[in-house]
């Protein structure tokens, strides 16, 4: 497809506030798009959207599990700027790390439905405008979606089920001239993986089974910077750190070894015994 230019462009972007959204929003505004900033806080939307641009950035308080406040926000879009080019469902959350087993299941369904039926939601509402617009939707998948997910499984199945979405999406909106992307991101420093990983220590150590090129981490400002040139360019799929392309490539091989390593492996299982028995503690998810 043609190069996506987007000076004058108008996109939303959920989970904005801060992090991967944020740094989103600023290399739009670079490029000369108009920005809406949709995130839970108002008010940190609003300074989000003060800091980016006077004119061309305005905050929203929106939540992703809320139909109507999503169909609401797109109104807000439409009405501010005229119609909506670019939707990035950016908003999600991770839980603490646990089994299946320990994991509260009212933390294992806020998972879900933040990160998988909250990106339905933003992109059903937004859809619409998107077609008639010709425009483009980014849905942020992980590189869980195809690494195994042991101690953080609502997560890695939610990011699973958003890669076929968008890899459905793509193909579905092509004879509406409209496009859309899937990224995947390894590790960004970000403060949701900050309270999910750093300020857990058996997080950190479950992390630490990963070889040490792929437990890399990049800037905020470096994935949104990707998903930018992803939606320039059109791109099916947008990774960051690049390297994780071609472990995507390669899962039908990678996986069955790397599933049946962390089965036998002395130090995997004695790290699933100890967040196994996290069941009755605190179970919060972060954002």
């Amino acid at each position: 497809m043609a190069r996506f230019e987007l000076n004058g462009k108008v996109a939303l972007v959920t989970g904005a506030a801060r992090g991967i959204g944020f740094a989103t929003a600023r290399a739009l505004i670079a490029r000369g798009a108009a920005v809406a900033i949709a995130d839970l806080d108002a008010a940190a939307s609003e300074r989000a959207a003060a800091e980016l641009h006077d004119t061309r950035a305005i905050g929203i308080a929106a939540d992703v599990t809320d139909r109507a406040a999503m169909q609401r926000a797109v109104a807000i879009v439409v009405e501010r700027f005229g119609g909506l080019d670019v939707v990035v469902a950016n908003a999600g959350i991770a839980p603490r790390v646990a089994t299946f087993r320990a994991m509260s299941p009212e933390s294992f369904e806020r998972v879900l439905d933040v990160n998988l039926w909250g990106v339905c939601r933003t992109v059903d509402a937004a859809l619409p405008e998107i077609v008639r617009r010709q425009g483009h939707v980014v849905v942020i998948s992980s590189v869980y979606a195809f690494t195994n997910g042991v101690g953080a499984t609502p997560y890695a199945m939610s990011k699973a089920a958003v890669e076929q979405f968008g890899r459905a999406l793509r193909v579905e909106l092509v004879g509406h001239g409209a496009s859309a992307s899937v990224a995947y991101f390894g590790f960004i420093e970000t403060e949701m993986v900050h309270q999910a990983i750093d300020a857990d220590p058996l997080a950190v150590e479950l992390l630490d089974v990963l070889p040490a090129p792929l437990r890399k981490r990049l800037p905020a400002a470096a994935a949104g910077e990707a998903i930018v040139r992803g939606i320039e360019r059109r791109r099916p799929r947008i990774f960051a750190p690049r390297r994780w392309t071609v472990i995507s490539l390669l899962r039908g091989v990678l996986n069955p070894l790397s599933d049946a390593q962390l089965e036998r492996e002395a130090r995997a299982q004695e790290l699933v015994r100890r967040i196994d028995a996290r069941a009755g503690e605190d179970q919060s998810t972060t954002a």
